[in-house]
């Protein structure tokens, strides 16, 4: 530096610059170093940056004032550096001579600002809106720029006159320019022209956002700001950015992937090989049958090459995301880098701070400096902590949204083969579960490289420190690793075994729930309860274990830094005698340490999530290569022929290495011609339909079709949209054409009966339509399509006889709608094939014969004998339907039609889906037939049609009848936690606190102990007490660590019962419950209540309430610390504090917000994809793969437009708290050097090192906070359904009637009126009748007259609205229900039996022998197959009672009421779902056993009650008519033409 300075400026000088109280750098340090170090950073930086910017333009920016204003500066600052050039050669010619620095540093500044002035004006072209390199570059100038200032003005205070005038102004110009400049670089320029971000409603603030902005993330605040002043919506969302949406990310890793199965097919060199392997996805799928060596067996070629050379390599699907998504990861890896060396600053500044606070006479500002560089090391690491985390967040929700895309495309092409390797759920798992591994392993994915990097510096400090004793408190920490896995083993084993109870749980109250009637009706309620209450306690029992466990490992990762920290320092004290434990040693190790707690505890997660990810990255990887459908296989040309689709020698096959299903197909079907393929089950005639859609693989022949196809598949697939989607499928609405198209498929009555006509939502699947109405609408979905050809694969099978009739006349038939089209038709009817222009008769996969129907008769061939086979069946069931028919016309005239189809459709499993749907959306009418309606759900469109009511009933009282649900929005009030509290037990809540605050003083007594010690080395006592000192250390550390796993346990136990009662007063609530209540509620919604919130009181809140407690307490202790050291810190907490809860409120709310729409938007996605891959062969026959592409992508985008903000809603929150944190460590340091001649350097380091550690757990707090608050909820929400209104008192003690009661059996209706509910009609209006003991009486009436009513008030499943009934003098009202309803026996309609044994289905309270049992069984004819199974009384009934047939159901019901034997029978009739052999059944049992009972029959069939004693006609709920069946015949009044309809009379 001399040559360039000179002899009379020296570069440094120690006494001027640290041994001073007013410091000063040397004039030649000013000079080179702080003017050339902005200079160096910016043409380091300049050639990547204009390289940056040559690549990226985002099209120019205008000029505007700011830009011209930053320009004129820039060529300012030039003209001021050179004006300092020109001088000192003014000064040569007048011979001052100056060193050579004079020149050196004004010509570098100089050019440096003329490069500074080009970038603004390039950035300005290439539409650069904030420039982060000039603001460095600016931040820099100015920062060197201080050093001078205030060394010249030093300079002119000592003496009396400025020496050098020109350089002194030239300076303070040049700082003025600078500082203008800074500040206008902290503003954006407005966006370029032609940009895109203009089009878009609500652009993402982030693209425009500064550079300072964009650093803080500050472009957030706004979306916080909005959040916390109202529950955030779907559209206060921002757009995705271009670069995250699907459009941009699935192509990118399409097109890698793409490369890479080119590469692997590449390798195989030998033509041949290329013939028989694995053919590439892009060409034909049939090279093998057409390539050359066709004439040998092709697998024994393909073994011989595959000896010669080793398997073809797969594709790599690795690679190609690393390609795709690596390079922007590796921006945060940089981030990452940088972070880890910035952590271990702080430690060393901590060790200089106590160094300083040990010595005497030292200048202050060098502990300024020392705080300060603290606070700016620590706020430089949380931007580059977060500004990583951000790169891999974003990186990993890119890498979802390609997997998700590609898996996506991929299943709408894979062929039939692949499609049957993998189940519609493995392929869902892949896209939920696999892509969901990928995102959260890549958030840590840089762990793996950093964690070993942290650990190894942390090591090479701590060696520097301590020596080789290090190595003894490391060896601590690797012993706890195992400590931890087999803990974690444990868990998860205990974690299955939990989940299974629960599920049990789940499934018992979901058959509860669904049988609640009947529960009420039998008083079963208690022996239920026990069930549940039985799975529950063994559920709690496991969740008892787990939490042991989590204490013990609680106590493992607190206690491990402190038992790592205790092992080092007492092997290094005892090791040596001359080893000192000082302050600086001491602390700074335990700063190391707990750097060190971090990435030992991450690796083996890391490690755990990779295994887990490669997995899902094979699947994944299986399911992209394999073989995809040949779009090529069939001919599509438009070219005009008479022959609309021709096959030549066509022979097909589902795989390619499965046997040819057709062979030799010869088929030309002209132009407009109707074409039926018949044969036996099973002979290829839905493969002929598939092999002409392309979905087959072809061996051999020709395929051609000449225009656009619509192609209905036997098995309907309904989308969940509105049934007018379904139909319109894609095309324009035309009303005209629409309306025509539903009256030629039969959908128009169907419409009616829909509660919202065309625009009714369809379940998933069509679960809220018939299959026959499923049927139609697949058929009007091709009718609308008005396309060429349409290949009808068996539509007629699944409606009604006439249905199909009518459909075949209006539709497919010579006179329907498609005549002049080409259609194929695959039938079983044989009605229809004398209409057809010709028939095809298929035998194993051949054609037999073909021609029009006359012709085959003649021949005698196949289709003679298919004829006789088939004609006697089809004979026989066309008179049945007709019949049926007849019976239904008289019954409902408006519309046999529609009704009819439900009758097909009695598979119980559907019809128990579809019920419980129907619950879900019904709309069960006022007028109060509902449970009746609901339970026939058989007749279900008819009979509502003739409950006038619900003609002109409006749509609102629809909507009023399920309560939508209410989600509780906004804060969650203090009561809950309260609530909460008072569950866990209030004593125990403020023991658990205690000792939490126990544990918090025994960790800061151990810490205070080490800093008492470590003082001992400054007044050289520090050998006689070694021993002591250790002990007490080690037994405060200890009684921490036992403290800890105490107050886990209590809190855990605290949890558990609390989650217990919560349970138990939902259960038992819920099973007090009025029906009413279960009428208006779907169940879905309860059973939420039972898995969804009870999961989150058991398992998510503790877990939350643990952290909570624990980050509150670390908090607590390291403010305690640092007041108690430093008291004046105590100023500063409160506007610190104030800031904090600020943040937290506006976090809160918003996240919470943001969780809530991203778990809404993300189920669209799965059920959207499942839905396609069941229905990709007709999404391909109608050419719409592109637009379900699109709403796949959409529906994506909608889920990641929620996920981005909730991802940077965490970043900025981390950036504002750790902000608080750096401060607190500033001030901590700050007040320490104050006040540090009265401090101890023990005391120092004690506070220090607290404080920075606080960053992380005020971090936490707020993240547990707000989990707490969303978890709460459950609580609340459980607590909201465990108080709802309950019906009256099972038992009323003082108004127990008589054990025997009712001895007669007399009922007496007194002016009895009933409602269903508050505000609705009356449904019985003034009743009044008295049976006498014994009588058998029917009740008939029309739907809706109020019959199922009144056996519901006998059992005050209603309450009375006025009036009241007695039973042998006994009022009903007064008693409890429990004695009422164990008295009265009802045969319900629907037979409902739980999952459990005959037995319990028969006498759950086991108050019976088994002889009763099986004298009961004996007489409702279930001996015979009770005793033929082999574990009679204990067969299982399945769910439902499945594996029992509907009659039998029925049967075991009788045998109920023949148990209980009662004086007051009810017998609801079944209608529809009985057949008649049961029916009489049951009727001579009753009219044997229950002899001398009071009998009250709902009858829907009359001729069962003609011989009753008396019979009661209601209407509209009041009694028309009473009296013998013979009487009433001839009064020729109501029963009369009841009668008559049902043709009992002439």
């Amino acid at each position: 530096m001399e040559r360039l300075c000179g002899q009379k400026l020296p570069f440094w000088v120690a006494n001027q610059t640290l041994h001073t109280d007013r410091p000063d750098l040397p004039e030649c340090f000013q000079l080179s170093v702080l003017s050339w170090l902005p200079c160096i950073y910016l043409w380091i930086v300049c050639p990547v940056y204009l390289f940056y910017l040559k690549k990226n333009n985002r099209g120019y920016i205008m000029m505007s004032i700011k830009n011209r204003v930053k320009t004129v500066i820039g060529l300012l600052l030039w003209i001021v550096c050179w004006t300092d050039v020109f001088y000192t050669f003014h000064e040569l010619r007048h011979g001052h001579s100056q060193p050579p620095i004079y020149f050196v540093t004004p010509l570098v500044l100089g050019m440096t600002m003329l490069l500074a002035t080009f970038l603004i004006q390039f950035e300005r072209l290439r539409g650069v809106q904030s420039s982060g390199v000039l603001f460095i570059f600016w931040f820099l100038c100015v920062l060197c720029a201080i050093v001078p200032f205030r060394s010249k003005i030093l300079q002119v205070s000592s003496q009396s006159e400025v020496s050098d005038k020109l350089r002194f102004t030239t300076f303070y110009f040049y700082f003025s320019l600078v500082v203008c400049e800074l500040i206008l670089c902290c503003f954006n320029e407005r966006p370029p022209l032609f940009s895109s971000v203009v089009t878009d409603p609500n652009p993402c603030p982030e693209a425009t956002a500064g550079f300072l902005s964009r650093m803080t993330f500050w472009w957030f605040t706004s979306m916080a700001i909005k959040g916390y002043k109202m529950p955030l919506e779907t559209k206060d969302l921002w757009s995705l950015n271009e670069r995250d949406s699907s459009k941009v990310t699935v192509p990118k890793l399409f097109r890698e992937w793409e490369k890479e199965q080119v590469k692997a097919n590449s390798q195989h060199s030998q033509p041949s090989q290329a013939v028989y392997s694995k053919p590439p996805a892009s060409t034909t799928n049939h090279v093998a049958g057409e390539g050359g060596g066709g004439e040998s067996n092709p697998e024994e070629v393909e073994v011989l090459l595959s000896s010669q050379k080793a398997a073809p390599r797969q594709p790599s699907f690795l690679r190609a995301l690393i390609k795709a998504f690596g390079p922007y990861f590796l921006i945060g890896s940089g981030f990452k880098l940088l972070q880890d060396m910035i952590t271990f600053v702080n430690p060393q500044l901590l060790r200089m701070l106590i160094s300083f606070t040990k010595q005497k006479g030292v200048p202050d500002w060098w502990g300024y400096t020392l705080a300060f560089l603290m606070f700016f090391a620590a706020f430089l690491q949380t931007l580059m902590l977060h500004h990583h985390f951000q790169y891999c967040f974003v990186t990993g929700m890119n890498v979802r949204t390609a997997v998700i895309g590609a898996i996506y495309r991929k299943a709408l092409v894979i062929t039939n083969a692949a499609k049957r390797s993998s189940t519609v759920g493995e392929i869902v798992n892949l896209m939920s579960v696999d892509a969901q591994r990928f995102m959260d392993l890549i958030t840590f994915l840089n762990m793996l490289w950093s964690a070993p990097l942290q650990i190894m510096l942390a090591l090479y400090f701590l060696c520097q420190y301590l020596g080789a004793s290090v190595l003894a408190g490391v060896a601590v920490m690797i012993m706890l690793i195992p400590f931890n896995a087999v803990i974690a083993m444990k868990t998860r084993a205990y974690q299955v075994e939990q989940m299974q109870y629960k599920d049990s749980r789940i499934k018992l109250m979901n058959e509860i729930l669904n049988g609640i009637k009947v529960l009420k009706l039998y008083a079963w309620e208690n022996s239920f309860k026990e069930k549940v209450l039985a799975i529950r306690q063994k559920e709690l029992n496991v969740l008892r274990k787990t939490a042991y466990l989590g204490a013990l490992s609680t106590m493992a990762w607190t206690s491990a830094p402190f038992l790592v920290s205790l092992t080092t320092f007492a092997v290094y004290v005892t090791v040596d005698e001359n080893n000192v434990l000082d302050a600086e040693k001491a602390f700074v190790s335990l700063s190391l340490f707990n750097i060190l707690r971090f990435p030992l505890n991450m690796l083996p997660q890391v490690i755990s999530s990779i295994v887990q990810a490669s997995v899902s990255l094979k699947r994944i990887q299986g399911f992209l290569s394999h073989d995809e459908l040949d779009p090529n296989s069939v001919e599509r040309k438009n070219t005009a022929t008479d022959f609309s689709v021709t096959v030549v020698n066509g022979k097909f096959t589902w795989a390619k290495e499965d046997p040819p299903v057709l062979h030799s197909i010869n088929v030309m079907v002209p132009q407009g011609s109707l074409l039926a393929v018949v044969g036996h089950v099973g002979c290829g005639k839905s493969s002929l339909i598939s092999a002409l859609l392309g979905e087959m693989e072809k061996v051999e022949g020709e395929v051609s079709i000449r225009g656009s196809v619509a192609y209905v598949p036997q098995q309907a697939w309904i989308q969940n949209a509105t049934l007018r989607d379904n139909i319109l499928f894609g095309k324009p609405y035309n009303e005209q054409k629409y309306r025509c198209v539903l009256e030629t498929c039969a959908l128009t009555p169907d419409l009616e009966v829909l509660p919202g006509g065309d625009l009714t939502e369809i379940g998933e699947k069509g679960i809220n339509l018939s299959g026959g109405q499923r049927q139609r609408v697949s058929l009007a979905r091709a009718l609308y399509s008005d396309t060429d050809i349409y290949l009808l694969d068996d539509p007629l099978s699944a409606v009604d006889a006439h249905v199909a009739k009518h459909i075949f006349d209006k539709l497919i038939g010579p006179e329907g709608v498609l005549k002049g089209k080409t259609r194929i038709l695959v039938t079983h009817g044989i009605s229809f094939l004398p209409q057809v222009d010709n028939i095809m008769v298929m035998v194993e996969g051949r054609v037999s014969e073909m021609g029009s129907y006359q012709e085959l008769l003649k021949q005698n061939g196949a289709f003679a004998e298919f004829l006789r086979n088939y004609s006697l069946e089809d004979i026989i069931e066309e008179e049945e339907a007709s019949e049926d028919l007849i019976e239904d016309e008289e019954l409902y005239p408006e519309d046999a039609l529609s009704n009819h189809t439900d009758m097909v459709d009695n598979e119980p499993v559907i019809n128990e889906a579809k019920r419980n749907f129907i619950r879900q959306i019904s709309i069960i009418s006022a007028e109060g037939e509902n449970l009746r309606s609901r339970s026939v759900r058989k007749h279900s469109c008819s009979q509502r049609k003739h409950s006038e009511p619900q003609e002109k009933k409006k749509p609102q009282e629809v909507e009023k009848l399920i309560q939508a649900e209410t989600s509780e929005t906004g804060r969650v009030k203090t009561k809950v936690y309260l609530e909460y509290a008072k569950a866990v037990g209030p004593l125990l809540s403020v023991v658990i606190c205690f000792l939490y605050g126990c544990q918090s003083a025994a960790a800061i007594g151990a810490n205070i102990w080490l800093s008492q010690w470590t003082n001992d080395a400054s007044t050289n006592q520090t050998q006689e007490n070694v021993n002591m000192r250790v002990g007490v250390y080690a037994a405060l550390g200890i009684a921490q660590g036992i403290l800890v796993m105490i107050s886990s346990f209590t809190l855990a136990m605290g949890n558990i019962s609390a989650a217990r009662k919560l349970h138990h007063n939902l259960l038992t609530n819920k099973l007090h419950t009025p029906q009413s209540f279960f009428d208006t509620t779907p169940i879905g919604r309860i059973i939420n209540r039972f898995s969804k919130d009870i999961y989150v009181i058991d398992e998510a809140l503790p877990a939350t309430v643990l952290m909570f407690l624990g980050t509150f307490f670390v908090s607590l202790s390291t403010l305690l610390v640092i007041v108690s050291t430093t008291p004046i810190f105590a100023v500063v907490i409160v506007p610190l504090a104030l800031i904090y809860i600020f943040v937290q409120r506006f976090y809160v709310a918003t996240s919470r917000q943001l969780k809530r729409l991203e778990s809404v938007s993300r189920s669209p996605i799965y059920s959207h994809f499942s839905e396609t891959i069941t229905g990709s062969s007709v999404i391909r026959a109608y050419g719409r793969h592109n637009s379900f592409v699109l709403m796949s992508d959409l529906k994506v985008d909608e889920n990641q437009k929620s996920y981005y903000p909730g991802i940077v809603s965490n970043r900025w929150l981390g950036v504002r708290i750790e902000f608080i944190g750096n401060c607190i460590v500033l001030f901590a340091a700050l007040f320490a050097v104050i006040g540090k001649d009265n401090l101890s350097p023990g005391l120092v380091g004690l506070s220090v090192s607290y404080a920075l550690q606080v960053t992380m757990s005020l971090n936490w707090l707020v993240r547990m906070t707000s989990d707490l608050e969303s978890n709460i909820v459950a609580v609340e929400r459980v607590k909201e359904y465990s108080e709802t209104k309950t019906e009256a008192p099972w038992e009323v003690e003082d108004k127990k009637p008589p054990a025997e009661w009712p001895i007669e059996g007399n009922v007496d209706f007194r002016g009895y009126s009933v409602r269903y509910r508050e505000g609705l009609d009356l449904v019985l209006k003034n009743l009044s009748l008295s049976v006498k003991g014994g009588e058998k009486i029917g009740i008939v009436g029309r739907t809706g007259a109020g019959k199922s009513s009144m056996t519901l008030c006998l059992f005050r499943l209603l309450e009375a609205a006025g009036g009241e009934i007695t039973i042998d003098e006994v009022k009903i009202a007064e008693i409890g229900l429990h004695d009422l309803r164990s008295k009265l026996t009802i045969i319900p309609q629907e037979p409902v039996l739980f999952s459990g044994t005959l037995r319990m289905n028969l006498d759950p309270f086991e108050k019976y022998s088994d002889e009763e049992v099986w004298k009961a069984l004996d007489h409702s004819h279930l001996h015979k197959f009770v005793s033929n199974h082999p574990a009679k009384l204990e067969l299982e009934c399945s769910e439902g009672g499945e594996n029992l047939s509907v009659g039998q159901r029925q049967l075991v019901c009788l045998a109920r009421a023949l148990l209980r034997k009662t004086r007051i029978l009810i017998l609801d009739e079944a209608t529809a779902a009985i057949d008649l052999e049961t029916d009489d059944l049951i009727q001579s049992t009753i009219r044997t056993q229950f002899e001398d009972c009071t009998v009250f029959t709902i009858a829907h069939r009359l001729n069962t009650i003609m011989d009753y004693t008396r019979v009661l006609v209601l209407d509209k709920g009041q009694i028309a008519e009473f009296d013998t069946p013979t009487n009433l015949m001839s009064k020729k009044g109501i029963f009369y033409g009841m009668a008559k309809d049902a043709g009992l009379t002439q």
